[in-house]
């Protein structure tokens, strides 16, 4: 039997269990950790079909946001 994990999922996995305690016991090391990890999983999402359907969704809601400014 061969197990395989897919590396975005598992730093989903990890992202969820770090944001989930609480926020006063965070050290500023702690802090950064996240964000590197978040950087990791959103460059291996990305290039995904999911990670386009995000992006482009963002792109039309900055747009939205932007249009309704002028």
């Amino acid at each position: 039997m061969v197990l395989s994990i897919n590396v975005a999922v598992l730093l989903a996995v990890i992202i969820i269990v770090r944001l989930r305690r609480r926020t006063e016991a965070r050290k500023r090391s702690d802090e950064q950790l996240t964000v590197v990890i978040v950087l990791v999983f959103g460059v291996l999402v990305a290039p995904t079909a999911f990670g386009q359907g995000v992006a482009d969704v963002v792109g039309q809601l900055a747009d939205g946001i932007t249009e309704s400014g002028r």
